[in-house]
């Protein structure tokens, strides 16, 4: 039977779905299989978008026609039946899971009470642990109406009342309580309200129960925002100019344009949505110019109420701005498009890259996830699936946070992968570009980089200092002092420098340049570590339940002896590094004494070289993929060999031979393949495919990180 938890809460609006994230989140990292129920469908007219945001979490793999229960039209004609249909429903998912998140209704058709006490009936015929959340705000506040969003905090004594009301339902259902969080709560009094809500418990709970846990998770102004996106639906508009993928930018403030272009340019807010009457084009192209100027606040967006027609000429002239604002147009008057605008509700959606890092790091920070897992009762994993590998790595980069420069910040990769590092604590960065562009550009993605040192590769206190480095370093290749002021500009030349100058831990590029832009710099400035004699890679390979390390896949195309037997040791230093147990499988067409040949015999030796190097590590060769994989084959062609059936590191005898076999994993057994990760360098720098996704970059700035760990201070 799967481990499972309820999450409900005693009203709307609460930010349910942020505590549900954070740990389905925990969860996927713990356990190999978890899925998700959603007991009472919000909508039979559209999708549940809180269901589907957790159904494209990594790690779930379940269609959405079998994570619901029931709809609202169910629970009003036959309470009972409906119950009957959801405990039906749940149980067919948790046979399919170690461990499912249950997210209970969201108070958008019957009133509050009888909702939480359906809730409770249903975690009770689950068996499921109930999560409490609590909203820690009231509803919109009136002393601000321009900010979207906005509420009152609640008390610590306000608290401790709806905790009292929720808890006499919960145990009047007779469910169990797992934990509570007061979500959206104010940083300020977050303690009070624990202290309040823990009494509540204490006057509840039979003497002997077990603790329940309270955290509090502190309210994040972009997570209650609404989008553009929900804006524009909320006003049945239509975009009619700017970029479709900054309708996933929260709207923070809301300015109606009712007055002269003179008097609304200074009322306009950061990240407002700006109301202007179709109409009025004089004031709509002094408000675009505004935007382009980076002298008046940015703005998500722009509503053109009436539903008046733009002049051709105008139409024409906003062409010519090459504006990424979105425009929105809708038939509502004035006063009803306001009125929508400012009753619309951010929603937690996998779309929007900022709301889910927002999200997930909330919950890090404030949820002590370790007491969570050990409370839930998630047993020690005995495989590690590709997604608790990746999280093994973001987990050991925070430990010890490194500072890492990203020489592509022209590449909107580049930004969202930084954003996603920075909210989540994974290392400190460095962005290379005109500090101007590359943050207009992430305001246009809407993303936040504001932590990150933007620094142009033409600042010339650096370039002075750098060039003075490389011509010294380059001296004995006739390279001047102007020569290497020109050459350090190149942002991969720069951030080298900054690394081995101290300036930065580790670098990743590659995004937008070539292995050798990235790689040539770092033989001329970083160099390779004493008795390493050639610059290797590996790939980490996450399996469905262990990682391996391949190479070199990705740099020599045809090793010699020497060099095999040093990507061999560099590779078992890699594999220690991340956890992996090193066990060599020096690879060839030939197993043991079987075979003969040039091929094998480079393999022969740089096997011998490998034990004379470095006698501590296990190594067999030659040896075949699958005796070095396969425990039964082993014993058939190498029994008694602590290597063979076990290997963890496969060092393949040519570039060939280890590029294809790493995508042929990758593509076959649908592995993860993380790298390529560069080593033999003297301080960590790691190469992009071109193609690289946000999350490929992502785990290569982590893997950098923990190489910068290991390498010590710069």
């Amino acid at each position: 039977m799967a481990q499972s938890i309820f999450i409900t809460s005693a009203e709307g609006h609460s930010g349910k779905s942020t505590v549900a994230l954070g740990v389905l989140d925990a969860l996927s990292h713990a356990t190999p299989r978890v899925g998700v129920f959603r007991a009472i469908a919000r909508s039979t007219v559209e999708p549940d978008y809180v269901l589907e945001m957790l159904l494209a979490h990594d790690g779930v793999d379940l269609p959405y026609d079998e994570c619901i229960g029931v709809t609202y039209d169910d629970v009003r004609t036959d309470p009972d039946a409906a119950l009957a249909m959801i405990v039906e429903r749940y149980k067919a998912v948790e046979g399919q899971c170690d461990a499912v998140v249950v997210v209970g209704s969201d108070y958008t058709d019957v009133g509050s009470p009888a909702e939480l006490a359906y809730n409770a009936r249903i975690a009770a015929n689950l068996g499921t642990p109930v999560l409490l959340v609590l909203g820690g705000r009231s509803t919109h506040d009136e002393t601000q109406p321009e900010l979207l969003g906005s509420s009152s905090p609640r008390t610590a004594s306000e608290m401790g009342q709806i905790a009292d009301l929720a808890l006499a339902e919960l145990t009047h259902g007779r469910a169990e309580l797992f934990a509570v969080v007061a979500n959206r709560a104010d940083p300020d009094t977050a303690p009070e309200a624990i202290a309040a809500i823990e009494h509540s418990l204490a006057a509840v709970l039979s003497p002997g129960h077990a603790k329940v846990p309270v955290w509090a998770i502190p309210e994040d102004r972009y997570l209650v925002a609404p989008s553009m996106r929900g804006i524009m639906r909320s006003v049945d508009g239509e975009l009619l100019a700017g970029d479709p993928d900054r309708l996933t930018r929260e709207a923070l403030g809301v300015v109606v344009a009712g007055m002269s272009m003179v008097n609304v340019l200074p009322r306009l807010l950061e990240g407002a949505v700006v109301i202007i009457p179709a109409d009025r084009s004089e004031v709509l192209l002094a408000t675009l110019l505004a935007n382009a100027s980076g002298t008046f606040p940015s703005i998500s967006g722009i509503v053109l109420n009436g539903g008046f027609d733009l002049p051709e000429p105008i139409m024409r002239l906003i062409d010519g701005l090459g504006s990424n604002v979105p425009i929105i147009t809708t038939d509502l008057g004035t006063y009803q498009t306001a009125a929508r605008i400012m009753s619309t509700r951010g929603r937690l959606a996998a779309d929007s890259q900022r709301r889910y890092d927002s999200a997930l790091s909330l919950f890090e920070t404030n949820v002590d996830t370790d007491e969570l897992l050990r409370s839930f009762g998630v047993a020690r994993p005995t495989v590690v699936t590709p997604l608790m590998f990746q999280f093994q790595l973001i987990e050991r980069a925070r430990a010890e946070r490194k500072r890492i420069v990203l020489p592509e910040g022209g590449d909107d990769r580049v930004l969202r992968a930084a954003a996603t590092v920075l909210k989540r604590g994974i290392a400190d960065l460095v962005i290379l570009g005109e500090p101007f562009e590359v943050r207009a550009r992430a305001i246009e993605l809407g993303i936040d980089i504001k932590h990150a040192e933007v620094l142009s590769p033409f600042d010339p206190v650096h370039v002075a200092k750098f060039a003075e480095e490389y011509a010294r370093l380059r001296a004995h290749k006739g390279v001047t002092l102007g020569q290497a002021a020109d050459t350090v500009t190149d942002a991969s030349y720069f951030g080298t420098l900054m690394v081995h100058l101290g300036f930065a831990d580790g670098m990743v590029s590659g995004a937008a340049h070539t292995t050798a832009q990235t790689i040539r710099p770092a033989f001329e400035i970083i160099k390779t570590k004493p008795g390493v004699s050639v610059v290797s890679s590996v790939f980490l390979m996450a399996l469905a339940d262990r990682v391996l390390v391949y190479g070199d896949c990705a740099v020599i195309p045809d090793p010699t002896s020497e060099q095999l037997a040093d990507i061999a040791v560099s590779s078992a230093t890699t594999a220690t590094q991340f956890g992996i147990e090193p066990r060599i499988a020096m690879l060839s067409y030939s197993t043991g004494e079987s075979g003969s040949g040039a091929e094998v015999e480079k393999v022969r030796e740089a096997t011998a070289l490998v034990r004379k190097r470095a006698p501590q590590l296990l190594v067999e060769g030659p040896i075949q993929y699958d005796a070095a994989a396969d425990i039964a084959v082993a014993a058939a062609k190498m029994p008694g060999s602590e290597v063979a059936g076990r290997a963890t590191v496969f060092i393949f005898p040519d570039l060939n031979t280890g590029n294809n076999t790493y995508k042929a994993v990758q593509r076959s057994a649908g592995a993860v393949a993380i790298g390529p990760v560069l080593q033999g360098l003297n301080r960590p720098i790691n190469d992009l495919s071109r193609g690289a996704l946000v999350d490929d970059i992502v785990n290569t700035i982590a893997i950098t990180a923990i190489q910068a760990q290991s390498e010590g201070p710069a």
